[in-house]
């Protein structure tokens, strides 16, 4: 519960940053849609947003921004900043990220091991769209799309603009985009430098967990002719990040900024702390052909290469993903369809080498006919392992998206969605990291996703409610043994998950906006025994039943913009307690956010203070094994240049 005064701020904080005062809302169309159509069309849940409502924000990361503004949850993973767990539609704070598929202008994030998805890779300042599908995407997004798809997109004209910013913790940061058109050449260059000196104390000495990072991206397009476009793109990052290990929850109610005690053996320091370096490396290129004035031909290759290395441990890996697309699009008034083929190989070299590859070819359209649009696709995909000591093993997948959209009128439609989607286990499951031995193998998931909704998109409300049921097979999980004897990588025999989102963007009147996102979900354990214990019936852990997002801006005038932001999130069970009976519970998530904003043609002042009332957050992994994470109060200030 909110204490008294903070009920009234979480009243007044009824949504998020929308625009200036003139702000009129409108369907936005679905770019990674095969089916050619915008959002009140859109034959299954989705969520979108434009570069102006993510600038609104003033966050410092993507992950802050899809923490802080949409249905996604983030958490730091096991306090890592860098490289955080994602978690959508109750899959779960451990596993969640398996589940979605993210995308960046078509590349895959998502990794061959039990690393999430990196999305600290990526500028803030370079992304120009977000679109978030939600129970559908597997025909083309592929292996792991069950709870969804993010796809992320920077390759479009942006603003130039150089911003600057400095905040509490020694935090600073540059960022740069740069952005030229003409008829035949079109150029996106951004970069980003940021720094911050610590918030929580890693030893005796008094030393913080530092943490740096540098991105930079860009993309070009070029046209010799009207019907032929040539792309070409490339982006960087390298990260340095140390951050502290577990604690007791003594010591978490004490003082979440100390150093821990929890460590359990593993690490060199006291606490656990862990010194960690990431780079990353991609190039891109592709092109696509008019073949006709409805028909056209595209293909992308991509080639990415990365390295993890364990400052503290003594320890790297180096990764190696190739992959190819290729598909044909046609549209007309009425109809439209893509067929399409994926390759992928990716390759981890550390203490062993390990393989995982995958192939397959799918074929997906859309049929509208007055007010009704169907949708319907299939995929096919083959994925195969590699440990380098004579074991493969194929694995043949199928999936299917299935829609229907009725339009009541200009501003209102129903829909209708069913996936058939799969998880393939990563190779950290089936061999292990040290010896590249065969540990034992899991089976694929196979969910099967249902999904109503109804869309009201007006000039000054834009409402979105629907409601999902999944029912899932095989749902890959660790599990945690108690006495660490019979923990292993295994699967959930069956289980299921339903919910309610919500979302409602509001322009109350010229100087007022408010923006909901509210998530309500439960995901249950039907079936699963593991060293006689009976799980059925058990709640999943590290899932939260209620994810609210609320805000409220206040515009004076058409320069100035006054944001209130809380976020809360209800508690759960901690990440290992599958029996539900641990003494201590994940605690909930509450966050206070205010931001001011003024701007001009040619600048924009802003100022942000990220938990207000310096709440204390943890993400609890067993009884007294909490990682702390948002758990005191933050705050920047800077400055934005446009030219």
């Amino acid at each position: 519960m909110f204490k008294p005064t903070r009920s009234l701020v979480a009243a007044a904080t009824l949504v998020a940053s929308l625009g200036a005062n003139t702000l009129s809302l409108e369907p936005v169309t679905v770019t990674a849609s095969a089916h050619g159509g915008n959002e009140l069309q859109a034959p299954y849940a989705v969520e979108i947003y434009t570069q102006r409502d993510i600038e609104k924000t003033h966050a410092q990361t993507l992950y802050e921004f899809l923490n802080h503004a949409t249905s996604v949850v983030t958490t730091p993973a096991y306090g890592n900043p860098f490289a955080q767990k994602i978690d959508m539609h109750g899959y779960g704070q451990e596993n969640g990220y398996q589940n979605i598929v993210i995308l960046l202008n078509g590349r895959r994030l998502n990794n061959v091991d039990m690393t999430s998805q990196l999305l600290s890779s990526i500028p803030l300042n370079a992304i120009t769209k977000i679109e978030i599908s939600k129970g559908s995407g597997i025909v083309t997004a592929g292996d792991g799309a069950n709870a969804g798809v993010i796809n992320i997109i920077t390759d479009t004209v942006n603003t130039n603009s150089l911003t600057l910013y400095g905040g509490t913790y020694r935090t600073h940061d540059a960022a740069l985009n740069l952005s030229h058109a003409t008829d035949k050449v079109q150029f996106n260059l951004a970069g980003e430098t940021y720094r911050n000196g610590g918030t929580r104390r890693i030893d005796s000495d008094g030393s913080k967990d530092e943490k740096s990072l540098t991105t930079g991206t860009f993309n070009l397009t070029y046209a010799p002719l009207s019907s032929l476009e040539i792309r070409l793109g490339g982006d960087f990052s390298n990260m340095d990040t140390i951050y502290g290990g577990s604690m007791t929850l003594d010591e978490y109610n004490a003082d979440p900024t100390q150093e821990g005690s929890v460590d359990y053996g593993w690490g060199p320091s006291p606490s656990g702390s862990t010194h960690q370096k990431l780079t990353t490396r991609a190039l891109t290129a592709g092109a696509g052909i008019d073949l006709s004035e409805r028909l056209t031909l595209n293909a992308d290759l991509y080639h990415e290469t990365k390295t993890s290395e364990y400052v503290t441990y003594n320890s790297s890996a180096d990764y190696t993903y190739d992959s190819a697309k290729a598909y044909l699009d046609y549209s007309d008034e009425k109809f439209s369809f893509r067929i399409g083929a994926d390759g992928f190989k990716g390759e981890r070299v550390g203490k062993t080498i390990l393989d995982k590859e995958s192939a397959a070819a799918y074929a997906t359209g859309s049929y509208t006919y007055g007010n009704e649009t169907v949708q319907l696709g299939y995929r096919f995909e083959k994925v195969r392992y590699d440990n380098q000591q004579n074991f493969n093993r194929d694995e043949k997948l199928h999936g299917i998206d299935a829609g229907l959209n009725h339009r009541l009128n200009t501003e209102q439609s129903f829909f209708a969605s069913y996936s058939r989607s799969y998880q393939s286990a990563d190779i950290d499951r089936l061999f292990s990291y040290w010896t590249g031995a065969f540990k034992g193998y899991v089976d694929p998931m196979e969910a099967n996703t249902y999904t109503l909704g109804y869309n009201w998109i007006q000039p000054h409300n834009k409402l979105k409610i629907s409601l999902f049921y999944a029912d899932l097979n095989n749902e890959i999980y660790y599990y945690a043994d108690p006495t660490y004897v019979a923990s292993k990588n295994t699967n959930i025999d069956k289980s299921h998950k339903y919910g309610l989102d919500l979302y409602n963007q509001w322009v109350i009147s010229p100087e007022w906006n408010a923006l909901v996102n509210y998530n309500y979900v439960r995901a249950t354990i039907d079936e699963e025994t593991q060293n006689g214990e009976n799980y059925a019936g058990k709640a999943l852990p590290g899932v939260s039943n209620h994810n609210l997002k609320v805000a409220v801006t206040y515009m004076p005038n058409p320069a100035t913009a006054l944001t209130l932001t809380q976020l809360y999130r209800s508690k759960a069970y901690a990440l290992n307690d599958f029996s539900n009976d641990f003494s201590q519970r994940q605690e909930a998530y509450k966050s206070t956010n205010i931001s001011l904003t003024y701007t001009q043609k040619e600048y924009e002042l802003f100022a942000k203070i990220n938990n207000l009332f310096n709440e204390s957050n943890g993400i609890w992994i067993r009884d007294d094994a909490i990682y702390p994470v948002d758990f005191t109060t933050t705050a920047i200030a800077g400055v934005k240049f446009i030219f």
